[in-house]
């Protein structure tokens, strides 16, 4: 469990339980997501980061279902440097190869096809929550809550979705064998090769 470095706060005990809770789930998608950069196993990364992802996404809808948190002070406070994460970006572009490159449409309203990738997709949402994980352990619960919550809103929580979805995407044109124009097979047949390589593990 995330340690909380001891504060003075009027926030109650359900307030505090609940940024608890908030930080073990991050804290455990930032610890999951390294470690599946690490391992490099292509087989069992997919299925991985498809759970992975939709846990902390749990977590940022119980954020989003909260009424707006409030910043204690106008600017936020310094909780030091961001964690270096551009090594654990590079093994996930690395693992993923062909797939790593996907289509999104970031804003269903106002659709506009961009090409993104997951490795650095899933790169920025640790960096957001990562962020928020810092305020939290220096006893900064407001300003983490706050960070969590306005960031899952505005950035990580629509990079989570449109990840998941193409993480779903190639899962389902391995278990679906779908018909696919010629363009996307050699990209497919990639994503069917590593889901073929690994166990899905039971969990």
């Amino acid at each position: 469990m995330t340690e909380l470095q001891p504060e003075v706060t009027a926030l109650d005990s359900e307030t505090l339980e609940f940024a608890s809770q908030i930080a073990d789930q991050v804290e455990s998608f930032l610890i999951a997501l390294r470690a599946i950069a690490q391992e490099a196993d292509g087989g069992r990364a997919i299925s991985l980061l498809l759970l992975e992802i939709s846990q902390v996404l749990l977590a940022g809808a119980r954020l989003g279902a909260q009424q707006d948190f409030t910043p204690i002070a106008e600017y936020q406070p310094d909780v030091g440097p961001e964690a270096d994460l551009d090594e654990m970006r590079l093994r996930l572009a690395d693992m993923l190869g062909p797939v790593d490159t996907y289509g999104l449409v970031f804003d269903p309203y106002v659709p506009e096809l961009t090409e993104s990738q997951l490795s650095d997709d899933l790169t920025s949402i640790a960096s957001d929550l990562e962020n928020g994980l810092r305020h939290y352990r220096l006893g900064n619960v407001t300003e983490a809550l706050w960070w969590w919550q306005f960031s899952y809103v505005s950035s990580w929580g629509n990079l989570a979705g449109v990840a998941l979805n193409a993480l779903l995407s190639i899962v389902a044109h391995d278990r679906l064998d779908a018909d696919l124009p010629v363009d996307e097979e050699e990209q497919i047949a990639v994503a069917d090769e590593m889901l073929e390589s690994g166990d899905t593990p039971a969990r």
